[in-house]
């Protein structure tokens, strides 16, 4: 080689290592971004179904507060996806919690002017937050090391519990400061929630340096540098990764230890100057390429079905307990409780995860889930320590489905449908949990508590049938 070939190579190497980002720093940036984005989520969605009700005149009304901020993450959930590929994480996580600003300014216009319609628009654009938040999860992985990535996954999760728990305590300060500055009353804390959006936007815009979209640490890198990239090359590195995360050779095999793939499995080839893999499929033909495998289809129904469940029955248990006698300062004992399991335990599970496999920890999400829904056939409405320990366990249940399943979704795919699968999985998570939120109160006022509980168990069949004949052929493959 000439020496002006060996110094051209080294240059670009040299270049390649510049653009590389730093990846603590990205997941540190994630983090106390997700802090500030669940400051800004409860602190307007606290008395958003109050301020809609007294909006409206309508106490019905109230639920579709709920309903439109969740549609509104749904919608966004795609499109989001699709930037994340083109123009990175960074803007597409600015772009979510710009339009949440929007979204909470739009809130503040109509209850100042009493436009009814404008406050739905206002909500559903405040739900691009929640659609960026939880696309922050998938973008934890892309900067975590091999065999951390439900780790670094579940430290952004539970960073959500302070920024939940911190909004609603910000509430009545917030609805004192809209006072003061003219407002109506309850328009005061989605100023907070502009403020938090505002930060956040301009944090991510600024400071946060991701991979490409969709590229994980345990991706085979292949320098291009010389131009070919050889098959034998690509499974060596693949069969590196494998055996430094600690892989068992079953585990490996299925795709379901740390790293997350089979050996054998079409990744794409990360070249080493960054470039992201083509995006050449969209996020319908990557869900449709995704449910043809078992372990993808595990997967999508894993967060799917957990979501569905716990927002079904969360939504109606405080009209249950209301309904039964008990205070309004009980009911947020239990939501608070519900809310640790959600996120307190993040970590524990993320920890799970990396150490057994997220087809384990789904399992055992999905059994803490069915455990959660007997007891709450079974216990009164006015049970203190029944209905306390069944909304906590059905918490608990989905932080193991979630971060279980978004695992499994990133790590058992191939490169080029990764992001626009993660973006389907998201919509059809909220659009399911949008249509268990609207039916749980026929079905609460048709059959009960009880009845509603029954719904959760059905709609946990088809994972566990999926589940079933993932173990299934697990074991075929052992013997």
């Amino acid at each position: 080689m000439s020496d002006g070939a060996m110094a051209e190579r080294m240059s670009r190497a040299s270049a390649a290592r510049r653009r590389e980002p730093r990846r603590g720093v990205a997941l540190t940036v994630l983090i106390v971004n997700q802090l500030l984005a669940g400051i800004g989520v409860a602190s307007g969605m606290a008395l958003a179904a109050i301020l809609v009700a007294d909006l409206t005149g309508v106490v019905a009304m109230g639920g579709l507060a709920q309903s439109s901020s969740v549609l509104g993450a749904a919608i966004v959930a795609i499109p989001l996806a699709k930037l994340a590929v083109r123009s990175g994480r960074h803007v597409s996580l600015a772009v979510g919690y710009g339009l949440a600003v929007v979204g909470a300014l739009l809130v503040i216009a109509a209850a100042t002017t009493g436009a009814a319609p404008l406050v739905f628009l206002g909500l559903a654009a405040f739900g691009a937050g929640s659609a960026a938040g939880l696309q922050a999860r998938f973008a934890a992985t892309e900067v975590a090391a091999p065999g951390f990535e439900a780790r670094s996954m579940s430290l952004v999760l539970w960073a959500t519990t302070i920024g939940s728990v911190a909004g609603p305590l910000l509430s009545e300060s917030g609805d004192r400061v809209g006072v003061a500055l003219g407002l109506p009353y309850l328009v005061g804390p989605f100023i907070f929630s502009a403020c938090a959006f505002a930060i956040s936007t301009i944090l991510v815009a600024t400071l946060l340096r991701m991979p490409p979209a969709g590229v994980l640490a345990t991706d085979p890198a292949v320098a291009p540098i010389e131009g070919a990239a050889t098959t034998e090359r690509a499974a060596t590195d693949d069969a590196t990764v494998d055996a430094a995360a600690g892989a068992a050779p079953d585990e490996a095999l299925q795709g379901d230890g740390p790293g997350g793939r089979r050996p054998d499995e079409g990744v794409d080839i990360v070249d080493a100057t960054g470039a992201a893999p083509a995006a050449s499929v969209g996020s319908l033909m990557a869900m449709r390429i995704a449910v043809r495998e078992p372990r993808a289809l595990f997967a999508i129904l894993a967060i799917v079905c957990s979501h569905t469940v716990m927002v079904g029955v969360m939504v109606m248990t405080p009209v249950h307990m209301v309904a039964h006698g008990l205070s309004l300062n009980l009911v947020g004992l239990v939501i608070s409780l519900h809310i640790l399991g959600m996120y307190g335990a993040s970590p524990l599970m993320g920890w799970l995860v990396d150490r057994i496999g997220s087809v384990r920890v789904i399992l055992m999400g999905s059994a803490i889930l069915v455990v959660a829904a007997v007891i709450g056939i079974l216990a009164p409405g006015d049970d203190l320590l029944l209905v306390p320990l069944a909304l906590g366990l059905l918490g608990l249940g989905w932080s193991a489905g979630m971060i279980g399943g978004s695992t499994l979704v990133t790590t058992s795919v191939e490169a080029r449908i990764r992001v626009p699968l993660q973006g389907a999985t998201d919509a059809a998570m909220n659009l399911a949990a949008a249509l268990s939120a609207a039916l749980s109160g026929l079905v609460l006022g048709a059959f009960g508590f009880a009845g509603v509980n029954v719904v959760a168990l059905l709609v946990l069949v088809p994972l566990a049938v999926v589940g079933l004949r993932i173990m299934a052929q697990r074991r075929a493959q052992a013997a």
